[in-house]
């Protein structure tokens, strides 16, 4: 399986007030995000983590608690983010573009008015605005194929491949 997440921010006890997020303390919020995301990402899961995975957390611990989240992981680099060890990730890139169950995917930490084959039905993905469900809903109706994978817009968890295209009904 293929999913995506953005802006986790572990470590950032200002992201509880900033985005209201329902957790009691860092702590809380920490261990509620990463085994969300380890309920859903297998070892043999790819990932695209487009941005902000710490913040205000020292490289040595992000690294650790990096270490810990299942899958294949792919980083989109986000304003937040340090210089992890590069031996976590298959690959760390600033923007990306991929072919995925037939549909093309521009991959970036921020949102982006154009992208590459917008004209052609690809779908921009990214993170950083930290946007509710109802940004993604509203993108839909309007025609725009750009949908924010951040967790505040999902649930709190990473989103799946078949979940936007579900969303955006893109036959596979």
């Amino acid at each position: 399986m293929v999913y995506f997440t953005a802006d986790l921010h572990f470590g950032h006890r200002g992201i509880l007030t900033m985005q209201d997020r329902p957790f009691g303390s860092v702590e809380e919020m920490d261990r509620v995000l990463l085994a969300n995301y380890n309920a859903v990402v297998g070892n043999r899961d790819r990932v695209y983590i487009l941005g902000d995975i710490c913040h205000h957390m020292r490289v040595d611990a992000a690294n650790e608690l990096i270490s810990r989240m299942h899958g294949e992981k792919y980083l989109l680099t986000g304003n937040h983010d340090k210089k992890y060890d590069p031996a976590l990730f298959a690959e760390i890139r600033d923007f990306m573009t991929l072919s995925l169950g037939g549909t093309y995917f521009a991959l970036m930490h921020y949102p982006m008015l154009s992208w590459p084959k917008k004209n052609s039905g690809s779908i921009h993905l990214h993170g950083h605005i930290h946007a509710r469900e109802d940004y993604n809903i509203a993108n839909r109706e309007a025609g725009i194929r750009r949908y924010d994978a951040g967790v505040d817009a999902n649930a709190y968890y990473p989103v799946s491949l078949k979940r936007i295209l579900d969303f955006f009904g893109v036959q596979a």
